[in-house]
């Protein structure tokens, strides 16, 4: 196993604040983040938020850490945000695509937090990379779709990458210092979501409302949709090969209910090193953001007393089959999981409209994976266009049939 990247930045020897940039400001790990942002002052400096279309709440974030630099998606809502801020403050409005990348490239940006949700958040991250950034990686979909180019592309530029979901982290920590050395098999856990205990028939059954209530987690739509499906655990095994430079079959998911132990990595003399922690988004963004040192984070800390009980389950593939398919999809080659990713995103989305039913998100996939045959990606415009593909092929059979 190699790490994706170098861990060898200036950002790291140089004293004083880290200044940062966070593209997905608004969503839930932008706001974890901003957390301990507030908690960690001294250590670190907001200099660019980017957040989609809450022009509210990121004219709040705004006005607390005052950024030099704003991101918001098109220029009517530009508008809006510039109308919000208070009087004396006028930071540098970028628009569209165009300002993410920029903002993700920022000179003055030490850190990139790239906390976009889906696909929409490939072409920052990888801008980010190429600039040489340390990049703060929380949108495991530019790995699963571009995974190779992430690679190739940090050899060249002298990236580093640090993930920051909660598995792949406590990966990242217990691979720590045995890199390359003995290390056979990464171990990621799960939480089995909402529906871990529901039968077959309870499940084929969900709504949304119940599909969206984590038992652990407190998440965006999108994430918590694919925990229900546990696709999101699919996507972190696609992630987890090209983060560590493992094959398929040295990646393994256990289902955890309790979230406590985020991940294990298994040596060749049968140890496993855990990473453990209360299931806080803080913690693995404080990790990111501080590396190589820890930041106080000021959370509860870990009562295992109290806890008392750790579980371990065997992921059922008949209940949960998007498992399978994101293994089938890498196994099939380098665009396959383009079109998983495409596929799930328009699925998950017409599930949450009432478009499809919980059952259809899979199928979808399996039938978008079906028809789609091998197809060579050399570059992003490549995956870009595979990516659109899919989208107009998957909107168009949600059309068609009853899901």
């Amino acid at each position: 196993m190699k790490y994706i990247s170098g861990l060898s930045s200036p950002v790291f020897d140089r004293p004083g604040q880290r200044t940062l940039a966070i593209l997905g400001s608004t969503g839930s790990i932008g706001t974890s983040a901003l957390r301990v942002v507030a908690k960690n002052t001294g250590d670190l400096k907001v200099v660019a938020l980017a957040g989609a279309r809450n022009v509210a709440l990121l004219a709040r974030q705004a006005e607390t850490f005052r950024p030099a630099y704003l991101g918001i998606l098109d220029e009517d809502k530009a508008e809006e945000l510039r109308a919000l801020l208070p009087g004396g403050y006028a930071p540098r409005i970028l628009v569209g695509q165009n300002g993410y990348t920029a903002m993700a490239t920022l000179p003055e940006a030490d850190l990139i937090l790239a906390a976009q949700v889906g696909a929409a958040g490939l072409v920052p991250a990888l801008a980010a990379a190429r600039a040489g950034k340390v990049l703060c990686l929380a949108n495991k979909e530019a790995l699963v779709l571009a995974g190779d180019l992430f690679r190739r592309t940090c050899q060249a530029s002298g990236a580093v990458i640090l993930p920051v979901d909660s598995e792949h982290n406590a990966l990242f920590q217990a691979y720590a210092g045995h890199e390359g050395r003995q290390a056979c098999r990464l171990i990621l856990t799960a939480s089995g979501g909402p529906f871990r205990a529901k039968s077959l028939q309870e499940i084929q059954a969900a709504t949304p409302a119940q599909a969206l209530k984590h038992p652990n987690w407190s998440m965006g739509a999108k994430i918590s949709i694919d925990s229900a499906t546990m696709m999101n655990k699919g996507l972190e095994i696609i992630e987890a090969v090209h983060l560590y430079g493992a094959s398929l079959d040295e990646v393994d998911v256990v289902v955890h209910p309790q979230s406590i132990v985020h991940s294990l990595v298994e040596y060749e003399d049968g140890s496993q090193l855990a990473h453990l922690g209360m299931p806080d988004m803080e913690i693995p963004i404080g990790y990111c953001l501080g590396y190589p040192h820890r930041l106080n984070i000021g959370l509860e800390r870990l009562d295992l007393a109290k806890v008392g009980t750790l579980t371990f389950e065997t992921p059922d593939l008949v209940r949960f089959p998007c498992l399978n398919l994101a293994r089938e999809a890498l196994s099939a080659g380098p665009s396959h999981p383009v079109v998983l990713n495409a596929a799930n995103e328009i699925a998950v989305q017409a599930f949450l409209d009432s478009r499809i039913s919980f059952p259809g998100i899979a199928r979808l996939i399996e039938q978008m994976l079906a028809k789609h045959s091998l197809t060579s990606m050399h570059d992003l415009e490549d995956i870009l266009d595979l990516d659109a593909q899919t989208r107009t092929r998957s909107e168009e059979a949600i059309g068609k049939y009853e899901w």
